[in-house]
């Protein structure tokens, strides 16, 4: 039989998988047969998240010419560079546009039919517009697929799992709040994909209380406003008359940052400085593992200081006391918060100018407003206020640091399982929604359908009703009968709902402490109990311990996600290509 790969997962990973095949297989696999299984219920390219099939409303959270799909020189990888099209470049378009979801769809299935008109002749590639259930087969042997609706399986050499987000079942609270709700004729939508929501159990005029500010929130406030005929006259407004009151809250209480809406000039800063290859090295050889906090932590935060300073330094000196070369040789030497600190408070005089990492993470702490209204008014100051910074460049060392990110996830990629805070932060920095988006969200607000709630969001069942409160503005409430957990549900092994991840942690597949597969991050295989790659099955996307910044990659920033593609294939077409050999022999 002619050698087999099931690819699981027909999004923009399965797709980028495929683009690697078709780059590395003149050297590795030139010559040979091999049939390519395709297994996604949705249109290969753009898979669930990025179909035709949803509003035109809802834009990408990047700007065009900031998503590729394609590799350039900076990623480091084995196999060849392919250059291609931006997004931007692609449709045509001016490369500081939002694009619609649809029109990235469409940018996705060209690049998938690009990637499998690359493939050399006789690599095959077949689409089954089906779930997969589960993998079995020995370790040694081929593996088996097995299907929805389909009563014999795929037999594949190897597996790739490349399943993007996926649903997961209710976290107990949530559980609880949702058993209630059916008690008591309640609305509770559980984290979800926004498009894929029913929202029309979510009445005009009635409060609707919702928990969370990302990105979930951004689709969600779209769908449910001008999505229901409302419409924006410049700064203003103007409802139809169907929309809900949204009661926003959550954690750190305010939305994620605006992207930067101006463009890098001059010299980037040096990265990586302080977190990169030695340092991951370095970590990854301690007997005794590490601890994020403790260990990971502090370089990720002097890397970050660099990256902002090297920018202040080096173009806004009059913001600054000494000399960019002492004051680096300083930065340097210092081993602790406290003396970096003090270095920069004795450097640059103004304190706005200096990076604070806690303070950006937690804006309302130990800020209180006595009523309601007034906190509306200061939640609108602080939105004003962070559009402002975003769009000027002023104050480009936040664009710096945006690329210290960049530079930062690259690293602990490597490291694996680090914990779900980074990944939180890093978005609500780094990923947050365009400055546009804010906008609307400041009209919403000015014209009553949008409602602040404030940090540390509290959600209680009681009186048959959902009430919430927050820390912000003690002793206030607001109750309602419809409650929406605005985010994406968490990508763990535990709680999925795809059968398949179930399947396979049965099977000795093992998931880190916050719940991600855990894969070696050389090539992305499958790690048992003990350790050991699985030969034959390798996963890569979110819902694994080598999860990588974003959806997309931005050119020329060395793209984690690319790195990763470009091993997967290579060690899949060298396995292939040596099981082809013995079969030959």
């Amino acid at each position: 039989m002619r050698p087999s790969l099931v690819i699981v997962g027909a999004g923009p990973r399965g797709t980028g998988l495929i683009e690697r095949i078709a780059a590395n297989a003149p050297e590795l696999y030139a010559g040979s047969g091999l049939d390519i299984h395709l297994v996604d219920p949705h249109p290969p390219g753009a898979g669930r998240i990025w179909r035709a099939a949803q509003s035109p409303l809802l834009w990408m959270n990047s700007h065009a010419e900031d998503v590729t799909m394609f590799t350039d020189e900076t990623v480091a990888m084995e196999g060849p560079v392919r250059e291609g099209p931006t997004l931007h470049e692609w449709a045509g378009i001016d490369g500081r546009t939002f694009a619609d979801r649809q029109l990235q769809g469409a940018y996705l299935r060209w690049v998938h039919e690009q990637a499998v008109a690359d493939l050399p002749p006789g690599v095959v590639v077949h689409h089954h517009p089906r779930r997969a259930l589960r993998v079995s087969g020995p370790r040694e042997g081929r593996q088996e697929v097995w299907l929805e609706g389909r009563p014999r399986p795929l037999l594949a050499d190897l597996v790739v799992l490349t399943l993007g987000h996926l649903d997961a079942e209710l976290d107990d609270q949530q559980a609880e709040l949702a058993e209630y709700a059916r008690a008591h004729g309640l609305v509770h939508l559980p984290p979800d994909f926004t498009a894929d929501s029913d929202l029309s159990a979510l009445k005009a005029g009635e409060p609707v209380l919702v928990r969370g500010f990302g990105l979930a929130f951004v689709d969600l406030m779209v769908l449910l406003t001008e999505g229901r005929g409302g419409r924006y006259e410049g700064d203003t407004y103007v409802p139809s008359g169907q929309e809900p009151v949204l009661y926003v809250g959550s954690r750190r209480g305010v939305p994620y940052h605006s992207k930067i809406g101006y463009d890098w000039s001059g010299e980037r800063p040096p990265l990586p400085r302080f977190f990169g290859p030695p340092e991951v090295e370095a970590l990854l050889a301690r007997p005794e593992g590490f601890d994020f906090r403790r260990d990971v932590w502090p370089l990720v935060e002097k890397e970050l200081g660099f990256a902002h300073y090297h920018r202040l330094f080096t173009v806004h000196p009059e913001r600054t006391g000494v000399e960019w070369s002492a004051f680096e040789e300083k930065y340097a030497a210092a081993s602790d918060v406290a003396e970096r600190e003090a270095l920069v408070a004795s450097a640059v005089p103004d304190p706005a100018d200096r990076l604070d990492l806690d303070a950006l993470d937690h804006p309302l702490d130990g800020v209180r407003y006595g009523s309601f209204e007034e906190f509306q008014e200061g939640l609108r100051g602080y939105v004003e206020r962070d559009l402002s910074r975003r769009h000027d460049p002023h104050h480009s060392p936040d664009l710096a640091v945006f690329l210290g990110l960049l530079s930062v996830y690259g690293q602990l990629v490597r490291l694996g399982g680090i914990g779900p805070w980074w990944h939180g932060f890093f978005s609500y920095l780094a990923s947050g929604p365009p400055g546009p988006r804010l906008r609307q969200m400041l009209a919403l607000s000015r014209a009553g359908v949008l409602q602040f709630l404030g940090a540390d969001m509290t959600v209680s069942a009681e009186g048959g009703v959902f009430r919430a409160s927050s820390a912000t503005v003690p002793g206030a409430f607001v109750e309602a009968r419809a409650l929406v957990e605005a985010r994406l549900p968490e990508p763990t092994v535990g709680r999925a709902r795809d059968t398949l991840l179930r399947e396979l942690h049965a099977d000795g597949a093992v998931e880190t402490p916050d719940g991600l597969l855990r894969v070696d991050p050389a090539d992305g295989r499958l790690l048992d109990g003990a350790g050991r790659p699985h030969p034959r099955r390798f996963a890569l996307g979110p819902y694994t311990d080598g999860r990588t910044p974003g959806a997309f990659t931005r050119p020329r920033t060395g793209g984690p996600a690319f790195r990763q593609n470009d091993a997967t294939a290579r060690a899949a077409l060298r396995f292939l290509r040596e099981l082809a050999g013995s079969a030959a022999a």
